[in-house]
């Protein structure tokens, strides 16, 4: 049954880490079989390389994505096994949003591991390693970062790619721009700007070639509705026409994720509990900076695990 005033939002690329969920496969059949489902699908081991690595490998864009979409989906089926819960709103944190939709019943499982791989290819193949990067800027508001990005493009590629909290975003593009960025944005006052190390400039106009091609597969992949209000990064806004998740799902590529405006979402739409599922708790700390009224649980582990269930007022779990 639907739980009023509990949502799922699930994580991207950054969380991962060798050795995700090696506890949960451990003690749950279902997490495992959900990563044996994985490999399956796309021909290789999932579940070594993400407890066992080797961490270069699983760092590869177009390996990070399946893992954590499979990460996502083991929680999901665990919580499901345990105690079946449909939340009232779920979202995802760019890649985490593919992980939204197979959780919300809009994609299969085997589908959304083979388009992400996929896009996870796309976006790479879109710039060249070395000609994108991505930058953290905290402690300067929207207007001013966009100011930041104006004054470093010089006819190159910079923008807002990922609004993730009061305070804190993340810019995307052209290297050089982006290195102009960082020493603007210092200058201007911001008390972090620094280059992430990513591989892909994701959600700037650079990923307009990768989104070109990923919607001709999206094209041939069934999409149905969602089971619950799903909120999507590109334009904080839910759907149920598959035509119009393929045209947010590619627009994602070069959009950006508009995070903050997702929770202020939630809030308005009277949710009071939030649980991460997927390994670490990136968006639990983005979360509370957005809106600590919001009480926002990980699950990874077998103790966040339980942690959740008492917080939802269920008894402690029996594991197998």
């Amino acid at each position: 049954m639907t739980t009023q005033h509990l949502a799922f939002v699930f994580p991207g690329q950054g969380s991962q880490q060798v050795g995700m969920l090696q506890e949960l496969t451990t003690n749950y059949a279902i997490a495992r079989q959900t990563f044996d489902e994985a490999s399956s699908a796309l021909g290789y081991d999932m579940l070594t390389l993400a407890t066992q690595g080797p961490e270069e490998k699983l760092n590869q864009t177009e390996y990070t994505q399946p893992a954590l979409l499979t990460a996502g989906v083991a929680v999901y089926r665990v919580i499901q096994q345990l105690h079946p819960t449909i939340p009232a709103i779920m979202a995802g944190h760019s890649l985490g949003e593919y992980t939204a939709l197979v959780c919300a019943n809009s994609l299969s499982f085997s589908d959304a591991v083979q388009l992400v791989a996929e896009r996870g290819r796309l976006m790479q193949e879109a710039v060249p390693q070395g000609i994108g990067a991505m930058a953290a800027i905290i402690g300067l508001e929207p207007a001013q970062v966009e100011t930041v990005c104006h004054e470093a493009a010089q006819g190159e590629i910079v923008a807002p790619a990922n609004i993730n909290a009061i305070g804190q975003i993340v810019i995307s593009g052209h290297k050089a721009a982006v290195e102009r960025a960082v020493v603007i944005a210092k200058t201007m006052g911001a008390k972090i700007a620094k280059l992430i190390p990513v591989s892909v400039p994701s959600h700037c106009d650079l990923m307009r070639p990768a989104a070109e091609k990923l919607m001709v597969r999206l094209a041939a992949t069934d999409i149905k509705a969602p089971n619950c209000t799903l909120i999507h990064n590109a334009d904080v806004t839910a759907h149920q026409q598959a035509d119009q998740i393929r045209q947010v799902l590619a627009a994602q590529l070069y959009s950006p994720v508009r995070w903050v405006e997702t929770i202020q979402t939630f809030a308005q739409k009277g949710i009071t509990r939030i649980l991460e599922l997927g390994p670490g708790k990136v968006l639990t700390g983005l979360n509370k900076r957005i809106d600590s009224n919001i009480e926002t649980l990980p699950i990874y582990d077998e103790a966040t695990l339980q942690q959740a269930f008492v917080a939802m007022g269920h008894d402690s779990i029996k594991i197998g």
